[in-house]
């Protein structure tokens, strides 16, 4: 496969996924916000979203008067951001019309599909300014259906070759990302000092973010127990069940390194350091990680990740 096509699948599969998790999060700040003050409803919500979504500082740059529907805005819809849910959409689309003839019909008219609906609630955007309330909820849920139906798509359409091990490293790369992100913004912004730990707005808070990444019943299968911030950790970083946890995710992308490998016939830096990751998680606890701090262990996997991001770039995709 040439390395410009593995680009353009890699990075297809990354930004529809970061449009999901996007659509999610913005969701979940919505549903805090519309709780009583209190149990939220501040600016703290929104504050700790754009940290979630690393777009905190380019959204100060931009706009100096902080507000929730700037922040709505800059997260969703806003085309200055490369990162708002409209450019990631945008973005997927360039990329897979870039790599047609590698994708399955299916697959290709769903992100086409999806492309065209997203003209549509542009236009309606541009005409009034911004979404209305009823309008954001439609687009939203419209953004994660998108990012659903493309997964599932390319999940039962494409052939098992680097085609399709390229899209899923893409996929779980940025998964990995966004969960770690989401899970330390909340223990450490979202939080405010004058509210205990255990107290009402940190339970809504965290089944918030539980919900944000579909897994509120998946807790309550597993611990059958109150919500509480040592279990969702234990949850999203060391469940390999749990299809968004950090140990799921390298789970998949060893794999799927590993089979790129094969297909190529050469192991390289990328496949070493996936193997260093989920080693490294597979023998932690979870009282390990706290006691070292939840920021640090999730400032150090961030850091890895992203190091991950790069051996790919060098080792197989356009630098």
């Amino acid at each position: 496969m040439l390395a410009r096509t593995a680009d353009n699948i890699y990075w297809l599969s990354r930004y529809m996924e970061r449009a999901d998790f996007l659509a999610r999060i913005v969701d979940a700040t919505l549903r805090l916000e519309a709780l009583p003050k209190t149990y939220g409803g501040s600016e703290t919500e929104w504050e700790s979203t754009l940290t979630a979504a690393g777009a905190w500082e380019s959204f100060r740059e931009l706009y100096p008067d902080f507000t929730p529907a700037n922040a709505i805005e800059w997260l969703t819809f806003d085309k200055a951001n490369p990162s708002s849910i409209r450019n990631c959409i945008e973005y997927s689309r360039t990329n897979a019309r870039a790599v047609r003839t590698a994708l399955t019909i299916e697959t290709w008219e769903c992100i086409n599909s999806g492309w065209l609906e997203l003209k549509r609630f542009e236009a309606l955007h541009d005409q009034n300014g911004c979404f209305d309330r009823d309008t954001l909820a439609r687009f939203l849920e419209f953004a994660k259906k998108m990012s659903l139906d493309a997964d599932g798509s390319a999940y039962r359409t494409m052939l098992r070759n680097d085609c399709y091990w390229f899209s899923r490293l893409g996929l779980y790369v940025e998964r990995a990302d966004n969960t770690a992100r989401i899970l330390d913004v909340k223990y450490h912004v979202l939080l405010p000092e004058t509210e205990s730990v255990g107290g009402s707005l940190d339970y809504f808070q965290w089944t918030a973010i539980l919900r944000a990444v579909s897994a509120l019943t998946s807790y309550h299968w597993v611990y059958r127990d109150s919500v509480n911030p040592r279990q969702i950790s234990d949850l999203l970083i060391l469940k390999p069940e749990m299809p968004r946890s950090l140990i799921s995710c390298y789970d998949n992308i060893v794999r799927f390194l590993e089979a790129i490998g094969r297909a190529y016939g050469r192991q390289g830096p990328t496949q070493r350091r996936a193997r260093q990751v989920l080693t490294r998680l597979e023998n932690l606890t979870i009282d390990q990680i706290l006691s070292g701090g939840l920021h640090e262990f999730i400032t150090d996997f961030l850091d890895d990740n992203n190091k991950l991001g790069a051996d790919i770039a060098d080792q197989y995709l356009l630098n």
